[in-house]
């Protein structure tokens, strides 16, 4: 069946949940549905990581970064209280072990006493009293860094939201969408929809167009001046034209059940085919107005519709949330995102349980600030485990979690991709040395040597890897902020790697509110 919705968002991730459930406390009685392909939450980046919740030390200020961590970590630990997620506010240090590393060191003392943050300088003497194995010329105690269950926060947001009335549909992947005036119409595959969760609010909003054609400025909250709360009771307000909509959107999107999924397998193209095309040429309006129009839509009264069909999912708004394929929804709309997921893989491994006490708590190097990426680190996690990672190494898929996942398709477009031969030129000499630690054991035991001179190659386990979503433009620059877009009737999140997680309850007040304001617009 078609499920008609005022929000649907895409990827129920963190960020995804996250804003599933703002908007259904900022507007109660909004629609929601969220869609995710696999078959549970959290299956990717947010269950992929190092399990920090994040100070904000490291991001500019005026960077979406620093005001989301900054807000995100206290507002995650009272979350994880409030909801018995186990996590600890533990600390950390940042250990700088080589000469050249001091002046970047000194930066981020500067950096975090200009954002509040607690933070100690320690010698060698003191570095040996937080942490007796660790090796350092200096370091800093950061106070507000902690670890959590992100999986475990995930899933509590994703019960919070569908008791606010929210749907979570998961097993349905998008493989269409259409685009109108004031509505988007999203084809999934899966049938009916698998493993639908929660219910779904009443609220109609009316109907309308979503005014201007290009992105608007990122790290500027869209809005008029009024808080979600006030938007959700002025769209609360619009109820009795349901019946009005309902009827104009069934004249749009409905086409005959036998000729239905023949047109849309013509014009609605998949993310392949939209990898195959110019990375970034946006369908015309023309053939956005057709795949929308002609998107198979089985009417409600139809009980006896196929499960094996696909569903198409109708909104007034639509929020891409789709991590490691957010580019890809983006042109499958018809958008051009300015960018690329290049995906990085994160290697880690775990210290033998016998050797777990070599290490107390968070231990970080000094970051290169030339990437985005905080080298690999020491994190005693929620289990009493010690994580060491992870690198960065180029992933042959964009869920490539081991050398041997190849997708040819995902690794044709990134080699297909300007931006990918302007990183590999700039930066070679830092990618061979990330090679060279993914290939060999002894290689990244001796890098961890750095920072923990008592650990063995026989001391560290291989353990789960995780891939980055990472944004690249097509000079070749590593997107080092949070990126979040809108163009009619949609918001992309096209940029959300560390510190999202530990940002996520901001970041989806964020997302919400802008979709809100689409959706007052969209209803007139």
């Amino acid at each position: 069946m078609a499920y008609d919705c005022d929000v649907l968002v895409i990827g129920a991730g963190i960020v995804g949940l996250s804003t599933a459930y703002a908007i259904t406390r900022a507007a109660p009685g909004t629609r929601v549905v969220v869609l995710e392909k696999e078959p549970g939450p959290a299956r990717h980046q947010t269950g992929r990581n190092s399990g920090v919740i994040h100070s904000g030390i490291y991001y500019p200020p005026g960077s979406l970064k620093a005001r989301f961590a900054l807000q995100g970590s206290a507002e995650m630990v009272e979350f994880c209280h409030e909801h018995a997620i186990p996590h600890q506010v533990t600390g950390k240090l940042i250990v700088a072990t080589d000469r050249a590393e001091l002046p970047r060191l000194h930066s981020l003392i500067q950096r975090g006493r200009e954002h509040g943050i607690p933070v100690r300088e320690l010698g060698p003497a003191q570095i040996a009293a937080y942490e007796p194995e660790v090796s350092g010329l200096a370091a800093i105690h950061v106070g507000t860094t902690g670890i959590a269950d992100f999986g475990a926060v995930a899933r509590r947001l994703a019960a919070l939201a569908t008791e606010g009335g929210a749907r979570v549909v998961y097993g349905s992947e998008v493989t269409g969408i259409g685009r109108r005036p004031g509505r988007v119409a999203v084809r999934v595959s899966g049938g009916r929809g698998r493993g639908v969760a929660g219910g779904g609010g009443s609220r109609p909003a009316g109907t309308g167009y979503v005014a201007g054609t290009g992105y608007v400025a990122t790290g500027h909250v869209a809005g008029t001046g009024r808080t979600p709360a006030d938007k959700g009771a002025a769209l609360a307000d619009k109820g009795a034209a349901l019946a009005d909509e309902e009827a104009a959107l069934a004249d749009v999107t409905r086409t005959p059940t036998d000729t239905g999924h023949a047109q849309a397998d013509a014009l609605l193209r998949t993310p392949t085919d939209m990898d195959r095309a110019e990375a970034d040429a946006p369908r015309t309006p023309t053939n956005t107005d057709r795949a929308l129009a002609d998107a198979p839509r089985t009417p409600i009264d139809a009980p006896h519709a196929s499960s094996d069909a696909d569903t198409v999912f109708r909104a007034r708004v639509l929020i891409n949330c789709a991590g490691l394929h957010c580019d890809r929804i983006a042109r499958l709309a018809g958008d051009t995102p300015g960018m690329r997921i290049v995906p990085f893989r994160g290697e880690y491994y775990t210290l033998a349980p016998d050797r777990a006490s070599l290490v107390r708590g968070l231990v970080y190097p000094v970051p290169d600030p030339a990437f985005p990426f905080l080298g690999v680190h020491l994190t005693r996690g929620i289990d009493g485990s010690v994580h060491v990672g992870p690198n960065a190494v180029p992933a042959l898929a964009r869920e490539g979690y081991d050398w041997r996942t190849v997708r040819p398709a995902d690794l044709a477009g990134t080699l297909a991709y300007p931006g990918s031969w302007h990183i590999a030129r700039r930066h070679w000499r830092y990618g061979a040395g990330e090679l060279r630690r993914s290939l060999s054991r002894r290689a990244f035991t001796e890098a961890v040597r750095r920072l923990l001179p008592a650990v063995r190659e026989e001391d560290i386990q291989p353990s789960p890897a995780g891939v980055r979503a990472q944004a690249v433009l097509p000079d070749g620059t590593l997107a080092d902020d949070f990126l979040i877009t809108e163009t009619p009737s949609i918001v992309h999140v096209l940029n959300a790697p560390s510190p999202a997680a530990t940002a996520s309850l901001p970041i989806g007040r964020e997302i919400a509110g802008r979709a809100l304001t689409m959706l007052e617009g969209a209803s007139g």
